[in-house]
């Protein structure tokens, strides 16, 4: 009863509580007074002598709450007033497709006002419960060869693309956003630098951009933005499953949203447990990645492709072993295959889908696993081969290795320029008919 009185005291204007801004520190702003009509998460705004300032509570004691602000150049002071806030609340609308908004859900391309719709929204839901959902069973065509022949993709599976800075990541997410087997497309931006954001939009999607809603919190926007980007945007995807649409949500990357809640973590306190990381982004992660994934039985899916950038190329990252454990799959892109001038650069032998034999015919899936020992054989004789000592007929498996691994890595070459492929298998079979 007492937490219901409080919550319809904040929404008063005549009867709310007031509290005063007591400290203002780089990580968090401290304010007295409003301890008791708070939680974790709730919403304060700080009256300051500029634009009003939106905070999230990250803390608090019997005294004080500690705040971090949305705007990372938010001018408070000592003494400002601080009112609590309700809930962020977002109403979707069709019409937001083809837009770029920020992490508050506004116009972020200089269009005229979103439109709202009639449901309202937060941006932290429960998944759906687990013996609620749907089986995943229908695989899609994504275009991409590589991706629809060796780690192909299910309506509803979440798939992990691993790779470091300047391999290509980006550009295989813009290859894979324009499948057309979606209703719905939301791209989440996280940290990326204000210079490239429009490129990726306009050159990289393409007309891929028109049907999606985009989602930015660039590299130099407060931590809270590159948080609640993400959540937004997943929290879009669930409002258009729940209208039976199947959406594609592409995020990149969940490494800096990661960054994000490290950062809002240790301003409130947390001690860092493995590599600079508190223990609750071990949990947040989770939490956001398991929302995606088939719905009910009333429901469409959220197909996730989540870019998980590897900090310094270090695959054992904390980071990337909690994602990789939480997904149904991960494409692995190789910087020195990235050198060797072949796009996508994915490693081959280190990628896989978890729902690949979902997809695959028995042939299919027969013809990969060959594929997959031949290129393992002509990668661990490269060294040897380079020092001159193969000798052609001595092995015929390493024969055939070297005779189908190049055409193989040539079929699979593919640029965001090229036209999709309808049928991975059929192009391979084609370029290795020579060898075959």
């Amino acid at each position: 009863m007492a937490g219901r009185l409080n919550e319809a005291a904040c929404e008063l204007p005549f009867a709310r509580p007031v509290g005063e801004v007591r400290a203002v520190g780089p990580s968090s702003i401290e304010v007295a007074g409003l301890s008791r009509w708070l939680r974790l998460g709730s919403l304060v705004e700080i009256a300051g002598a500029e634009a009003p300032q939106l905070a999230e509570v990250i803390r608090l004691d019997h005294v004080l709450a500690y705040l971090k602000p949305f705007d990372a150049r938010a001018g408070v002071a000592l003494s400002d007033v601080a009112y609590p806030r309700g809930e962020l609340l977002y109403r979707p609308h069709e019409s937001w497709r083809g837009r770029i908004l920020d992490a508050l859900a506004r116009p972020a391309d200089g269009g005229e006002p979103l439109r709202q719709g009639d449901r309202a929204i937060g941006v932290t839901a429960a998944p759906p419960r687990a013996m609620s959902r749907r089986i995943v069973a229908s695989g899609i065509v994504t275009g991409v060869r590589v991706i629809d022949a060796f780690t192909p993709v299910c309506l509803g599976q979440r798939l992990g693309v691993f790779a470091g800075s300047g391999v290509g990541k980006s550009t295989l997410l813009s290859m894979l956003a324009r499948a057309r087997a979606f209703d719905c497309v939301v791209v989440a931006l996280v940290g990326e630098r204000g210079r490239e954001v429009r490129e990726f939009v306009e050159h990289t999607l393409g007309e891929a951009a028109r049907q999606a809603i985009t989602i930015v919190a660039t590299g130099d926007e407060s931590a809270m933005m590159r948080r609640l980007a993400p959540q937004l945007a997943t929290a879009l995807a669930e409002h258009f499953r729940d209208q039976r649409q199947n959406v594609l949500l592409v995020m990149d990357s969940v490494t800096r949203y990661a960054h994000a809640c490290r950062e809002v973590a240790l301003s409130a306190g947390e001690p860092p447990v493995a590599r600079g990381y508190p223990p609750s982004v071990f949990s947040d992660l989770p939490r956001l990645l398991e929302r995606a994934g088939p719905g009910g039985q009333d429901q469409g899916t959220i197909t996730g492709i989540y870019a998980v950038l590897i900090d310094g190329d270090d695959h054992n990252d904390p980071v990337a072993d909690a994602v990789r454990g939480t997904l149904d799959g991960h494409v692995v892109l190789n910087r020195a295959i990235a050198e060797q001038g072949r796009y996508p650069a994915v490693d081959l032998l280190a990628s896989l889908s978890r729902l690949a034999q979902r997809v695959w015919t028995e042939d299919q899936a027969k013809a990969v696993r060959e594929l997959r020992r031949l290129v393992a054989r002509f990668e661990d004789t490269r060294d040897l081969r380079a020092l001159g000592g193969y000798v052609p007929g001595a092995d015929p498996e390493l024969d055939r290795a070297v005779e189908v691994v190049p055409k193989l890595y040539k079929t699979l070459a593919q640029s965001a320029s090229d036209p999709p492929s309808p049928d991975a298998f059929r192009d391979i079979a084609t370029g290795l008919s020579a060898s075959l």
